[in-house]
């Protein structure tokens, strides 16, 4: 099963493979609908756009969000409410054939994503393989647990971890293949990601996406 990924901007991400699934669609160009699920990591606009959602998601998708977002799906898409589904941190469910995992993203010491809120990362099992998508986060305690082939990490920095932060966690959970985000466009320079990929060890792959 080949496998296609990308990056569309910020932590808009897209991975087709046996099935295809969006992570925080935003500014996504005309309208796919071909995402059989779209996952969302917490509420800022950048993460959480209603209308891309839209875009996205085929009728008889899945949308997976925190539970703290619940109370705003309101009529945000027209897949069924029972398609809508929110998880917690620390949570490991079965959807829909689909393994998921759900990990916590906050900050420490930065006031934009408290841990109390309890917005999310996702580690999906998909095809054998395991994709970490962090979300909004620091390097935080909870990510040694974290097992994956293919991350995706936020480097740049005010809201997230900054590059080198990013780069301390690939060399903990040593994924196959490490993909950085969330830089070059609200936050962080276009240049952060060959930054960041200078930093990581010779055997770690690296891929440029943004």
């Amino acid at each position: 099963m080949s496998v296609n990924i990308a990056v569309n901007i910020q932590s808009s991400i897209r991975i087709s493979g046996s099935k295809t699934l969006y992570f925080d669609p935003w500014q996504i160009d005309g309208e796919p609908h071909d995402g059989d699920y779209v996952f969302i990591t917490h509420e800022h606009y950048d993460h959480f756009s209603p209308e891309d959602i839209r875009k996205a998601v085929k009728l008889d998708g899945y949308l997976v969000v925190p539970s703290s977002m619940t109370h705003m799906m309101g009529d945000i898409t027209t897949i069924p409410s029972s398609h809508i589904i929110s998880v917690r941190p620390g949570e490991k469910r079965e959807i829909v054939r689909l393994m998921v995992e759900v990990f916590p993203a906050y900050n420490m010491g930065k006031p934009f994503h408290n841990k109390k809120n309890g917005w999310v990362g996702y580690v999906i099992t998909m095809d054998a393989d395991r994709y970490y998508v962090a979300g909004d986060t620091d390097a935080i305690p909870e990510m040694k647990d974290i097992k994956c082939d293919v991350a995706f990490l936020p480097i740049g920095g005010t809201y997230t971890m900054d590059a080198s932060e990013a780069a301390h966690v690939t060399r903990i959970i040593h994924p196959r293949v490490v993909i950085p985000t969330h830089y070059g466009s609200v936050v962080g320079s276009p240049v952060d990601g060959d930054f960041f990929q200078g930093l990581l060890p010779r055997d770690q792959r690296c891929e440029l996406l943004l």
